[in-house]
């Protein structure tokens, strides 16, 4: 009996030490990975909402940028990472779903516990306004005229820039020399300093860099209709291409969180979209908020998943 009681009794603490555990989550910095250089679109974005993440969680979150392999370095450093909520990581779409189709690895986005998606930012060409190229169907003729002469930047092969950029070959009948980098940083230093003819980048990201003094002239953008952000922009499809392509910048820890602190994060990704703050510095770094939840973000993955597998039969993307 008294061995009975004991035992009891020592379940009982072992109960009530987790769950004190949990209620005093956060004790400690927590590591937010980012898969590109500093400065890019999804750092940006990572540094702006982190003090209303900090705010509500009531801890410090450190970015720690993890660039190359379009993403693939970060997003499977994720998924490696103990599943208690001190590593959490920006995944971005199609990137997070075109890897694991091109090249089956260490991470699936069905393998991450997706906590919001945060950003939708339209994709689009752009060119230094040095460029002989004054709009796409200029840049189409040239590709045209020189077949795999004509150079695209993008962020990695399986970005939604390089998709963006394969969709176009394909619809125009011509071929491009794609150059891969390691994030929109780098992109926007390429076509500033005319080392690549074009920069397939998201809308967002060349504006911005557009307003801040950088030499970039847009000559299209992806969205279905023109964007808030750039009214003045032609979509592909006005300009004879029914291309439609975007990038998703979201929030997802590896899978197997505790459902206290699943929920916590969950709740402070919500709350930190409804900052005024936070949704006003987004829109000065022209970057168009879309807040899905968890069950909405696995959603609209999916169907990235199904229309990519499809594209993958027809126009793999694979370089190697």
């Amino acid at each position: 009996m008294k061995n009975t009681l004991r035992a009891l009794t020592l379940g009982l603490a072992t109960m009530l030490a987790g769950t004190a555990a949990f209620a005093a989550y956060p004790d400690k910095p927590i590591t937010m990975i980012v898969g590109y250089s500093a400065g890019g679109a999804t750092d940006l974005t990572a540094r702006a909402v982190v003090p209303y993440l900090e705010k509500s969680l009531g801890a410090k979150i450190v970015v720690m940028n993890r660039a190359g392999a379009g993403g693939e370095i970060a997003f499977a450093a994720l998924a490696a990472a103990p599943a208690d909520g001190y590593t959490v990581g920006f995944i971005n779409s199609p990137n997070v779903v075109s890897i694991p189709i091109e090249r089956p690895g260490p991470f699936h986005w069905e393998k991450l516990d997706l906590l919001g998606n945060l950003i939708d930012d339209p994709g689009g060409f752009t060119v230094h306004p040095d460029s002989p190229y004054k709009t796409l169907a200029d840049v189409v003729a040239a590709a045209r005229a020189k077949p795999g002469t004509i150079s695209v930047g993008t962020t990695g092969t399986g970005s939604d820039d390089h998709l963006a950029m394969l969709m176009l070959e394909r619809q125009a009948g011509v071929k491009f020399n794609h150059i891969p980098f390691k994030g929109g940083a780098d992109v926007r230093q390429a076509i500033s300093g005319k080392q690549i003819d074009v920069a397939s980048m998201n809308i967002g990201e060349a504006i911005a860099g557009s307003k801040s003094g950088q030499p970039f002239r847009n000559l299209g953008q992806m969205s279905l209709v023109r964007a808030d952000i750039g009214p003045d922009v032609p979509t592909f499809k006005e300009l004879g291409y029914d291309i439609q392509m975007a990038a998703l910048r979201g929030i997802a820890a590896p899978k197997g969180l505790p459902p206290e602190i699943r929920e916590k994060w969950v709740k402070a990704i919500a709350d930190a979209m409804k900052e005024p703050a936070f949704v006003e510095r987004a829109r000065v770094q022209f970057t168009p908020v879309r807040y899905l939840g968890p069950k909405e973000y696995a959603d609209e993955l999916r169907g990235a998943e199904k229309l990519y597998r499809e594209m993958w039969k027809v126009t793999p993307w694979s370089e190697k």
